[in-house]
């Protein structure tokens, strides 16, 4: 079974410099039919204008990731981490028993677009943290990488969660076989193009909660970029 969650369905919010959809209830946006899928609790697609950005703020227990798709995003947090991340990075930050962090868009003149992810973690009061990792180069394509796996498998970053998760950037005629695990649920993302799956032709910003099913496959109209979770 699969339930396609069309991008402009998504609860949206616009405050001045920010821009964000959102595919699961978040903030003031509430959908009882909308709460996330497993563990995979936040998906928000974030514009941030030049120059502006989320001043310092705090979460505690919850495993955040922001995947920047266009720009460039500048973080710092209470741990001491801070970095500029770009397309072709994951940040992973476990808020734990508290952090304090603050994004803005690195550039003064280029807008700013990424991905911010919240999965619930399995084990509360850790100690918080901040990781980051390059995974492909900016301009990479038809390549598919695993980027988060509770035990680090092929080099992804560890997540407190039975959660993997990969970012692929297909290109025009692909075929991309999921990698769901029997048994398992997952959530497709599309972040850039067009793809197909199971017929169906998704867009930027569609979604798509796979259930009971066999391993899907996608196939790329043009350049695509997706984000795919492997869910308990």
């Amino acid at each position: 079974m699969i339930n396609i969650r069309k991008g402009d369905a998504r609860g949206t919010s616009r405050a001045g410099w920010l821009h964000s959809r959102h595919s699961f209830s978040f903030a003031d946006y509430y959908d009882p039919a909308h709460m996330g899928v497993s563990a995979l609790r936040v998906l928000n697609e974030d514009r941030v204008d030049p120059g502006e950005g989320f001043p310092p703020h705090g979460h505690r227990d919850m495993e955040i990731i922001s995947i920047v798709l266009e720009g460039a995003m500048a973080h710092e947090d209470s741990t001491g981490g801070g970095s500029v991340i770009r397309p072709g990075d994951v940040q992973l930050m476990h808020a734990g028993t508290g952090i304090m962090h603050s994004e803005f868009n690195a550039s003064d003149t280029d807008p700013l677009h990424f991905l911010q992810i919240w999965v619930m973690p399995n084990r509360t009061g850790v100690r918080p943290g901040y990781e980051q990792h390059q995974f492909m180069e900016p301009d990479e394509h038809g390549v598919m990488r695993r980027i988060l796996d509770p035990d680090g498998a092929e080099g992804a970053l560890r997540i407190n969660q039975d959660v993997r998760a990969w970012q692929a950037r297909l290109t025009d005629g692909q075929d991309l076989d999921l990698p769901l695990s029997p048994g398992r649920q997952g959530w497709l993302q599309v972040a850039k193009g067009d793809v197909l799956l199971d017929g169906e032709t998704l867009t930027a910003g569609d979604g798509a909660h796979i259930q009971d099913t066999g391993v899907p496959v996608i196939h790329a109209r043009g350049d695509a970029e997706l984000i795919v979770f492997d869910l308990p």
